[in-house]
């Protein structure tokens, strides 16, 4: 089992939630780190304290970067790179709302390239669906579904191209999760080739303010 962890609450209102995952580092693909929709306009020594937790339990910590489907500044996201790998020491970055056009791949392979010259040596990519095939080619992990368990169960399809890649090189991350089959979510990712997963109980309008219970 390998999870990828966006944990989008502060760690002093949800300690506990906190303490799991950091004694659950080992089992995870990352932890997203997301202070305030990015890094925030300076450091959060309760993030600053979370983050070195994790990282001396060995977890992979992923900066939380929104690119907008492409509308944001590329040297705005850079610089938010910038201040999670000064604050919070993080080996990569997670970027969210990621255009899935094959248009917009052009734009987001030369921002990709800036990120890693920067250091990013892990790059995980949200469009929430399957993109153009050609994103594959410079992340390291692409995000192929994002929404609700119920759509999960009974909407989901993926395209014939995605068996050219190994299954290392997707995730799923479904919220409205029932508890009890937070198991299966894991099990059903893992069936459609996604060997990354993040199964979650929350709902709308922040699912990912909880911790997922597949770590417990």
């Amino acid at each position: 089992m390998t999870l990828l962890v966006p944990l989008y609450v502060h760690p002093a209102e949800d300690p506990g939630a906190w303490h799991r995952l950091i004694a659950a580092a080992a089992r995870t693909y990352a932890v997203v780190l997301n202070p305030a929709d990015g890094p925030g306009p300076r450091p959060d020594p309760a993030f600053v304290a979370a983050a070195d937790a994790l990282r001396g339990a060995g977890a992979r910590l992923l900066g939380y970067v929104d690119t907008a489907y492409g509308a944001r500044d590329r040297a705005e996201t850079t610089d938010e790179l910038r201040r999670h790998q000064q604050w919070y020491g993080v080996h990569g970055c997670f970027l969210d709302r990621v255009t899935p056009t094959p248009q917009g791949a052009g734009a987001c392979r030369r921002l990709v390239r800036s990120l890693r010259r920067q250091g990013a040596a892990t790059v995980v990519l949200n469009p929430g669906v399957h993109p153009a095939p050609g994103y594959l080619r410079f992340a390291d992990l692409v995000v192929t579904f994002e929404g609700h368990w119920s759509t999960y169960a009974t909407a989901f399809s993926r395209p014939a191209w995605t068996a050219r890649y190994p299954p290392e090189r997707f995730c799923h991350l479904v919220y409205g999760v029932p508890e009890a089959l937070v198991p299966l979510a894991v099990r059903t990712a893992t069936a459609r080739g996604a060997a990354v997963s993040g199964p979650v109980t929350g709902e709308l309008p922040n699912p990912w303010g909880t911790l997922t219970t597949a770590l417990t």
